[in-house]
């Protein structure tokens, strides 16, 4: 369908229409709108003990991977032995999937016969996975491989306006969290007992400013003003300065580690499938905040470049870019991506095939994806 055919969807429609073309994307829906769960350090995290027919996290919010006729997560490690870990953000979570057993994670178990942990989270950038680890790294234990597939939260996040930036980077929520602290710091100054003026503002005042206040979560921000080089710069050298953190932290374990920089299909496709431009121009005509963050990036004169800056600044770390190695997949001209950054089914067994094979993880005696049932949580 040329694009001066494509209908104009109202916003109702437009989600009617992602849905109808990927149902499971309803569980992804009410699993990342019910609600931020606030913590520490990274500022929040998934739901725990989430539960649906498509994705299901364990006690600490983390998903599941299938494996072997089990279920495997950071608060349900195996007991003996190590594990390995694929680091990153939605694309890694396996957002798109139809079920637990169908993400990058679950057929990297499957491929090479070993317990690969998801150790994702969504709308994370690289300082926040790594931050993560950090909090996590008694319960994990011992790990044989790391893989941070990642990359575009970071970009994208990077492209928030400098009014929202902070002195450690961009992130998700960075407009909330000065909002929302902001509104502390207004509690404070009408404290009875406080060393600021007399009284604060008056409850008329009060009232009438939050009768009038516009809802913050209706706020539109856009990378629109962002300068582009400054951009990819500041994006690259978050990454390179997070990898360089994992190989001290990694290195008592003697475990590999490795950067896949994750695909961006306007990157890696000269065009789409039927069923792909049909589901993009849907979520086209429904944006949130996080897509416009996109804008500014979707040319393909961006992909190189940031890799580029990536394996310049990335001191040794291996550095993979799977905008280049999707394009040599048997299946690379049938529907994989069920929005720009996210993966089918079929997209994330690839994904997986192709890490294992460029990074050696193959074993001869690989388990066969999904052998066994996986009893339901």
């Amino acid at each position: 369908m040329h694009s001066t055919e494509k209908p104009v969807l109202s916003h109702h429609e437009a989600v009617q229409e992602v849905y109808r073309w990927t149902p499971q994307i309803r569980d992804y829906d009410r699993f990342m709108h019910i609600g931020a769960r606030w913590v520490p350090y990274t500022m929040y995290f998934h739901e725990k003990m989430f539960r649906s027919p498509t994705i299901n996290t364990d006690a600490l919010g983390f998903r599941y991977t299938e494996f072997d006729g089990k279920r495997h997560s950071v608060a349900e490690r195996p007991l003996a032995g190590k594990v390995n870990l694929l680091v990153g953000g939605s694309t890694a979570l396996g957002v798109g999937s139809t079920h637990d057993g169908a993400t990058v994670a679950s057929y990297l178990s499957a491929i090479t016969g070993e317990v690969w942990l998801n150790f994702a989270g969504r709308g994370y950038n690289a300082t926040q996975e790594l931050l993560m680890y950090l909090m996590q790294q008694k319960r994990i234990g011992e790990v044989g491989h790391v893989v941070v597939f990642s990359g575009i939260n970071t970009l994208a996040l990077e492209g928030i306006p400098d009014a929202f930036a902070s002195d450690h980077g961009r992130y998700y929520y960075s407009f909330e969290f000065q909002h929302y602290m902001n509104k502390f710091n207004e509690d404070m100054k009408r404290k009875k007992n406080t060393f600021g003026g007399a009284g604060g503002e008056s409850l008329f005042k009060r009232w009438k400013n939050a009768l009038f206040d516009e809802n913050p979560a209706d706020e539109v921000i856009t990378d629109e003003g962002v300068s582009l080089d400054e951009r990819l710069e500041r994006a690259a050298l978050a990454i390179t300065d997070a990898l360089k953190q994992w190989r001290l932290l990694l290195a008592g374990h003697g475990a590999s580690l490795s950067f896949v920089l994750q695909p961006l299909a306007h990157w890696c496709r000269e065009r789409l499938t039927a069923e792909e431009e049909a589901v993009f121009h849907a979520i086209d005509s429904c944006p949130n905040n996080f897509y416009r963050l996109f804008s500014g990036v979707l040319g393909k004169e961006v992909h190189a470049p940031f890799f580029q800056h990536i394996q310049a600044s990335a001191d040794g770390i291996p550095c993979l870019d799977m905008n280049e190695m999707l394009k040599f997949s048997p299946v690379f001209e049938e529907t994989l991506f069920v929005d720009r950054v996210h993966f089918n089914d079929l997209g994330n067994q690839q994904l997986a095939q192709l890490i294992s094979d460029e990074l050696g993880l193959y074993q001869e005696k690989s388990h066969e994806p999904h052998s066994q049932a996986v009893k339901p949580v």
